[in-house]
């Protein structure tokens, strides 16, 4: 580890989970990772549970019908001594999601789309729960992706009510229940969604039927647009406050109003994150970038969220679809999503990145975010700019 600050923290971390009898899963353990992508996939997370973590993306095990929110380091010290947080009981959201994904659209176009219709701060105060058609047919990969990514429309949490797709990912994963167990965490289970006639506080209907994948062209992940699209003007605001925060995002990033957002020259490509990188979303990548070349200028990297996604990429054959197409393939962990481990995007280059954040310096000083799907990425990452990946598939 390059920073001895870090070096030291992971260390005393190691010492005090082995002093107080807690398992933890450090840097030698083959289950390391990204901690909203080891929980589900060891089986760990369960639906009806509360999952807490210092973490805002801790939204991510909703998927499984948990309520799961980040929380402070004082917090953390007060539920390792008695399994208990004092919190004020939150409102509650209904989102409701019509349609089918089309080809060439994901999970990531799907939740930026929920966040660009309530806004950053839309979800503040509430629990979103997640329902309708398009939710019921997504993958629990899919799910984990829209749960995530809750918090970015100021949510406290988001979950999507258990089903057969829930019940079948977690079959056999190492922490599930088996046997007799088995049967009977599936009878509670089955108990927990949401009843027809239950009242929200609050509901919104979107239908993503016609939905084309997006691109963030500003500061929030709420300021995101179809790649076929042009970049708003802030003319066009509904008020003062909402164009001088169009105007400076535009200056930041560097975009001139009506500009086309495809086209638009990217500089670095991050494939990963607790958001985008699962196996699926690799696959996804490498779906595009299989035959063809990362664009010579710009520097990709493709990072498994946790060690056992690594270890089935390259039992596929992943890691060599992305090494022959000129992407650095890198060890698991958080990377370039908010700049650790030294993975940070030059000051005013332009990065496409399958994360979950797009704030000015989220990736680095002066670094400046695109937020895209696997596939879009990928697809960006072959042209050298902001590209559609449906014109690759």
């Amino acid at each position: 580890m390059a920073d001895p600050v870090a070096a030291a923290q992971v260390a005393a971390l190691e010492a005090n989970c082995l002093e107080f009898g807690i398992p933890c899963h450090g840097r030698q353990s083959r289950r390391q990772g990204i901690v909203h992508v080891i929980g589900p996939e060891l089986g760990l997370t369960q639906p009806g549970q509360t999952v807490v973590c210092g973490d805002s993306h801790t939204a991510t095990h909703g998927a499984f019908g948990a309520l799961a929110f980040g929380i402070g380091t004082s917090e953390v010290e007060m539920v390792l001594a008695t399994q208990c947080l004092l919190q004020r009981k939150p409102q509650t959201l209904d989102v409701r999601v019509h349609g089918r994904l089309c080809a060439g659209v994901t999970a990531k176009d799907l939740v930026l789309a929920v966040i660009a219709r309530l806004g950053v701060g839309g979800g503040a105060g509430h629990v979103i729960e997640y329902g309708g058609s398009a939710i019921r047919s997504l993958t629990m990969d899919q799910r984990m992706t829209v749960c995530n990514m809750s918090i970015e429309a100021g949510a406290r949490a988001g979950l999507i009510g258990p089903d057969d797709t829930t019940f079948e990912y977690l079959s056999g994963r190492p922490f599930a229940p088996s046997g007799a167990a088995w049967d009977a965490a599936l009878s509670r289970w089955r108990a927990l969604p949401t009843d027809a006639e239950a009242a929200f506080d609050t509901s919104v209907s979107i239908d993503i039927t016609d939905l084309e994948p997006l691109v963030t062209f500003g500061t929030t992940p709420g300021m995101s647009i179809p790649v076929t699209a042009h970049v708003p003007d802030p003319a066009g605001a509904p008020d003062a406050e909402a164009r001088a925060g169009l105007e400076r995002a535009l200056a930041y990033m560097g975009l001139v109003p009506g500009q086309p957002i495809a086209g638009h020259p990217i500089d670095v490509v991050f494939v990963g994150s607790c958001t985008n990188g699962r196996l699926s979303d690799l696959r996804d990548a490498a779906s595009v970038l299989r035959g063809r070349k990362v664009h010579p200028r710009v520097r990709m990297l493709v990072v498994p969220g946790s060690k056992a996604v690594k270890r089935d990429a390259e039992a596929e054959g992943l890691d060599l679809v992305f090494r022959n197409a000129g992407a650095e393939w890198r060890e698991p962990g958080c990377s370039m999503c908010l700049a650790m481990n030294g993975d940070e995007v030059p000051r005013g280059a332009v990065s496409i990145s399958t994360s979950n954040r797009n704030f000015e310096g989220r990736q680095g000083p002066g670094a400046r975010t695109m937020l895209a799907s696997p596939l879009t990425a990928a697809a960006t990452a072959v042209a050298g700019r902001v590209a559609d990946p449906r014109s690759l598939l």
